[in-house]
């Protein structure tokens, strides 16, 4: 079993240990040491990065993992150690201390939701950037709240009350009944509870800092409904507190001075925005009805009629996808009519739902067996792509293959 330093003093950055196991798979190492100063993964808490050294190798420590045995994962340089050998460790600090904030911050803004809202926290995780915890709540959950919460958490880190940490082998009933969540049944073992006066009782494996003040500041970055009753909050304290807000500065300042009126607030510029992009998607629908009649109208006059039937071919320059809104439009608006469009490694076979005895889906496989490529489609509409005939050739059989069908 290894022995948890991390508990002992979540402050200690250095120690030394000694190897009991290695594994190693090129420049990739696993080791397992008798004691250790890195956090493993758990409880929605990163584990530790660092380093593990010694004479002639180095370690850099990407991963932690494991219960009663911890094993130390990471890229190893210059030779592998040997078990029974000693090591150095040596603690990403700020990775860590950062991670205790963020930590102790969540159990401060989740006891504070449950006093206020009764709302529990059923999930946590912290991220590189931020932290984000699920609560229950029923209705709908507004900044108004968010605010609310926040400004009492906050009380709480800027009273600076101390944090304790204590391990217990049985609970005491008036400390069982106190816990803002009851324990689990699947803890087993010794059982650690963290305190914060008289704001939080919870049991915790994770590290967290020595007074609330360290916590430095709890911001809500974003919110939302998850379930039916879930809903998911994003948060940071500390330091990544400040380096969230700048990007987020950054990004609103930025995106303000792009704006023709560069005057705050952005959801304005925004929505000034929004309504001349509507007005622009209304004009380009309405000048590309009008090409696409006059469009039309030519390709029309151009036709072939074989039994009733009018025909139109040519060579298409546009992409696919709005070649084939064009000609969907066409064959809708004009009955009796057959199109068949060649483009850059496509043909597009499309006929008005009127047109009897003709299957779009069966011209093509005639067309592709002779051109190559793929496809397929309906009665009414068909696509294929990936031949090595230019589309002048692909026109012309498909042309030959429609005229055949049409007069039996």
């Amino acid at each position: 079993m290894t022995l948890k330093l991390f508990y002992l003093d979540s402050y200690l950055r250095e120690a030394s240990a000694k190897v009991e196991d290695v594994e190693v798979e090129g420049d990739r190492i696993r080791v397992l040491l008798d004691r250790t100063i890195f956090y493993p993964e758990g409880g929605g808490q990163p584990s530790d990065r660092g380093v593990i050294k010694g004479e002639g190798f180095r370690i850099e420590v990407e991963k932690v993992e494991g219960k009663d045995k911890i094993w130390h994962e990471g890229k190893l340089r210059g030779r592998s150690p040997k078990k029974g050998e000693e090591v150095e460790l040596e603690l990403d600090w700020e990775w860590r201390y950062e991670n205790m904030r963020q930590h102790t911050g969540q159990h401060i803004l989740s006891a504070i939701l449950k006093r206020m809202y009764n709302s529990d926290t059923t999930g946590f995780q912290i991220f590189p950037d931020y932290n984000k915890i699920e609560i229950n709540f029923d209705g709908e959950l507004t900044w108004e709240h968010i605010l609310a919460a926040e400004l009492e958490a906050n009380e709480v880190v800027w009273a600076d009350i101390p944090v304790e940490v204590k391990e217990y082998e049985k609970l005491p009933e008036e400390i069982s009944s106190a816990l803002r969540k009851p324990l689990s049944r699947k803890v087993s073992g010794k059982i650690r509870l963290v305190k914060i006066g008289d704001v939080d009782l919870i049991p915790c494996g994770g590290t967290h800092v020595k007074s609330t003040g360290e916590v430095g500041f709890i911001k809500v970055l974003n919110f939302y409904k998850k379930t039916r009753n879930i809903w998911r909050i994003e948060f940071a304290c500390g330091y990544r507190t400040l380096i969230y807000l700048n990007k987020l500065l950054e990004d609103y300042w930025g995106s303000l001075d792009r704006m023709s009126n560069k005057n705050r607030p952005l959801i304005k510029r925004v929505e000034e925005l929004k309504k001349e992009l509507e007005n622009i998607e209304r004009q380009k629908l309405e000048l590309r009805r009008e090409l696409w009649e006059w469009k039309s109208k030519a390709l029309l006059s151009n036709a072939d009629e074989i039994e009733g039937v009018k025909v139109v071919s040519y060579i298409e320059s546009m992409e696919m996808k709005d070649a084939q809104a064009f000609i969907v439009y066409l064959v809708d608006k004009n009955p009796d009519t057959v199109v068949l469009a060649a483009g850059s490694n496509y043909v597009l076979l499309a006929k008005n739902k009127n047109i009897k005895g003709v299957s779009m889906n069966e011209l093509l496989k005639e067309v592709l067996r002779e051109v190559g490529g793929g496809g397929g489609g309906s009665e009414v509409l068909a696509r294929g792509g990936g031949f090595e005939a230019k589309p002048e050739e692909v026109l012309k059989v498909a042309k030959r293959v429609i005229k055949k069908k049409l007069r039996g």
